[in-house]
């Protein structure tokens, strides 16, 4: 039985191998695709905005795969919370238990931790942590960043001028890679097999390296893309988790209570540069948050692109049981360090247990 196991996987480790892009070297390659488009911005699902701007501070209004993303993960969990609410029993089924169960954990950590104040930050807490680890697990789920609509090749070299032009420098059509896919019109695809099927828009202009009667050139912009791999995402948690921290601290201490952390004339000039640091601090911690859990998941989304590219299938396997880790661990991380140093801004710098 092992070794039946053992051969089934070498024999998917080497169709796998041959079939993406260090097969089509050796002119194999017949299950791979060309690598998915790659970049740090949100991209919008409709090709154009919502609504124009033409102001310096304000960009133009449109509707991004992240936002969608977020949106699914909320009407997700609203769900959920629907379903076990109207049926909540004495014996527990086994959706009721597992979730049952993952509040137990967390409380008895906040407990551990904040003592009489966990409840108080409970709520927050659980929220965060829930968004966080539905919008990293269902970022692995396919359709995301495979299934979207191609922007024409005009729309890639104005984006591609653009960023240039804030970068000081010139495009060169000859380094800006087009992908191009099967059929015409509203439906289109990149079948298996299609690594080489990628041009310049040099190329393009020349009407070489595609048929125009069968095949569109252009870029996949997908419909879905984690949101956590949005760096607005991270951010908009971490400003909602350091303003609750300082409102717990401000109700609890008072204003001068809590103020008295950072700005104190009383105790000499060592204690006022102390509390200078404490804000550095503050702000350092909008950053470790915002940059920690972007870093992570973007990092992850970019290494399932090119496993996919260099092994398709098989390669995949084993990084995406690393990605539901990850997300898991960052989820934990995030809401914990929330709930640490909301515990730390309800006691007093000058109190025994602080």
């Amino acid at each position: 039985m092992t070794r039946a196991i053992l051969l089934i996987v070498v024999i998917a480790l080497v169709i796998s191998i041959a079939g993406g892009a260090v097969g089509n070297v050796f002119g194999l390659g017949f299950l791979g695709a060309p690598m998915a488009h790659i970049q740090l911005p949100a991209e919008p699902v409709i090709p154009n905005p919502l609504v124009e701007t033409d102001t310096a501070f304000i960009r133009d209004i449109t509707i991004t795969n992240t936002m969608v993303a977020s949106w699914a993960a909320i009407i997700l969990l609203v769900v959920i919370s629907v379903i076990v609410s109207r049926k909540v029993s004495t014996v527990p089924g086994r959706l009721q238990g597992t979730i049952e169960m993952v509040f137990e954990f967390f409380l008895g950590i906040g407990e551990s931790i904040a003592g009489e104040h966990a409840r108080r930050f409970f709520p927050l807490v659980m929220t965060i942590f829930l968004f966080i680890i539905v919008n990293n697990w269902i970022g692995i789920l396919p359709g995301f960043g495979t299934i979207g609509w191609v922007e024409s090749p005009k729309k890639v070299l104005h984006h591609a001028e653009e960023k240039a032009e804030r970068a000081g420098e010139h495009v060169d059509v000859a380094h800006v890679d087009l992908q191009v896919f099967e059929g015409t019109g509203g439906l289109v695809m990149l079948p298996p097999g299609s690594v080489d099927n990628h041009i310049s828009v040099e190329e393009y202009e020349r009407g070489e390296g595609f048929d125009k009667k069968s095949q569109t050139p252009g870029l996949l912009i997908p419909y879905l893309r984690s949101a956590n791999t949005d760096i607005n995402t991270p951010l908009a948690l971490a400003l909602i988790a350091m303003v609750a921290i300082h409102w717990w601290g401000l109700s609890t201490l008072g204003i001068f209570g809590h103020i008295g952390k950072f700005i104190n004339f009383k105790q000499g000039p060592i204690m006022l540069i102390v509390g200078l640091l404490e804000i550095i601090g503050e702000l350092a911690r909008i950053v470790s948050f915002t940059f920690r859990l972007f870093g992570n998941i973007f990092a992850g989304e970019m290494l399932l692109i090119i496993m996919a590219f260099l092994l398709p299938v098989i390669g995949l396997i084993p990084f995406l049981g690393l990605e539901l880790f990850v997300g898991f661990m960052q989820a934990i991380v995030f809401s914990v360090l929330t709930l640490v140093f909301a515990s730390m801004a309800v006691v007093a710098h000058d109190g025994e247990h602080h």
